[in-house]
């Protein structure tokens, strides 16, 4: 008999955040591997996946809740006075935050006809009102597996993430229920499982690693920007720039190898596409000074994105300076099936290293100015010779796909 697995979900919309890409990966290869699957969404807006039922869960109006929340917004909105931090500090969460997980706990009880051998909570960002709603819901912790994308609380985070929140002894009293409660945990690192579990020691009993899958997308139509030129040596960082993530270094890097390849000028690019809040200043002015880098900071379709990965030369995942970095970013799928090298900038302990291998040869920490110079006029020059080869991770595809998503899912005890 096939599995049947419901999955409670915070967003199925791929084009919100990359949690929510990473989230409806995993739903359409689970799907794939031939499970039976029904999904509730918190989207608040109907969409379907393709063979997939899914559940849009309407938000619960015209209750306690609901109505606090609906005066805080009004209050700050008129005011210009934020009463979440206060609330937060009080309760540990925002009323909103308490109205969306009872709609999300109502609904999913409601629902009678599929009876599932696995439920799983998957959420996106410091959210996790999936499992905050699971919590509510007893009858079906001996069913389920809650999956941790991100270190929470924020306390938690390694440096320079980590800040103290409002309400965050709370908010680690809900985290440690989890830890408890669900019968199974689920990381996307294994560098996260550890992390997670020396906070909260049960996940390191319950936990399994289901890395952040490749997403089956058809590209072959999808129209490039314009700012692309595919008969150029292009270097890309897609994806949001957080303010952590400095691309300064790189820049750097890239404006010396300039200045020493000077015919670089005409036939190369360094592109910055995607939202970039904190840095997009110093990028907008840095544009004008180097006319071969692009800054596109906005957010673009997730197809145009993943084309556009699919042609660069080179694909670059930027990390923070830290001491380690237990993510795996949701895009190292995506720069695998695109088969392009990858330039990582990382801390030396990172799943990402630890994925690539020890020797993978184009990793630097993110501020390692002179090594980021030494992989770019490396690969430029192979560019040049025509000898840049593709990534070839027919290893990271197979640890990234149904098989092995297939069969940690039947190996559950």
């Amino acid at each position: 008999m096939k599995m049947r697995i419901l999955v409670v979900v915070e967003s199925i919309d791929v084009n919100d955040s990359s949690g929510s890409k990473a989230n409806v990966a995993l739903i359409q290869n689970l799907a794939s591997c031939g499970f039976d699957m029904q999904v509730y969404h918190y989207t608040r807006k109907e969409i379907q996946l393709d063979s997939i039922p899914c559940i849009s869960i309407p938000e619960k109006k015209w209750n306690f809740l609901y109505l606090l929340s609906r005066t805080e917004r009004l209050f700050t909105r008129w005011t210009k006075i934020n009463l979440n931090p206060y609330l937060e500090s009080w309760f540990g969460f925002s009323f909103t935050f308490f109205n969306d997980t009872n709609s999300i706990a109502s609904e999913v009880k409601k629902q009678k006809d599929f009876q599932p051998d696995l439920v799983l909570t998957l959420s996106k960002g410091a959210s996790f009102r999936p499992h905050y709603a699971l919590l509510k819901l007893s009858e079906l912790h001996d069913k389920w597996m809650a999956y941790v994308h991100d270190p929470f609380p924020f306390h938690y985070y390694p440096r320079p993430f980590n800040w103290i929140q409002p309400g965050y002894a709370q908010k680690e009293k809900f985290f440690r229920a989890v830890s408890q409660k669900a019968r199974y945990s689920a990381f996307p690192s294994q560098l996260l499982k550890e992390w997670m579990g020396s906070y909260f020691k049960d996940f390191l009993k319950t936990g399994i690693i289901i890395p952040h899958q490749i997403s089956e997308l058809n590209t072959e139509n999808v129209a490039l920007p314009t700012f692309f030129d595919a008969t150029k040596f292009t270097l890309l960082h897609a994806g949001n720039l957080l303010e952590q993530r400095n691309p300064l270094p790189l820049i750097n890097a890239y404006r010396k190898f300039l200045i020493d390849y000077p015919e670089a000028k005409n036939d190369s690019q360094l592109l910055f596409v995607g939202p970039a809040m904190f840095h997009e200043k110093d990028l907008l002015e840095l544009e004008k000074q180097i006319p071969t880098l692009v800054a596109a900071c906005r957010n673009f379709p997730f197809k145009e994105i993943m084309a556009l990965q699919e042609q660069v030369s080179v694909n670059i995942i930027l990390e923070s300076k830290s001491e380690i970095s237990p993510f795996l970013p949701g895009k190292f799928p995506h720069c695998v099936s695109a088969n392009r090298p990858i330039l990582l900038l990382s801390p030396y302990y990172s799943e990402t290293k630890r994925l690539l291998g020890a020797n993978y040869s184009y990793w630097s920490e993110a501020d390692d100015e002179l090594k980021l110079y030494s992989h770019i006029e490396t690969l430029y020059q192979k560019w040049k010779s025509h000898d840049l080869k593709e990534l070839d991770r027919d290893d990271l595809k197979s640890y990234l796909g149904n098989a092995y998503l297939k069969n940690s899912f039947c190996n559950l005890n």
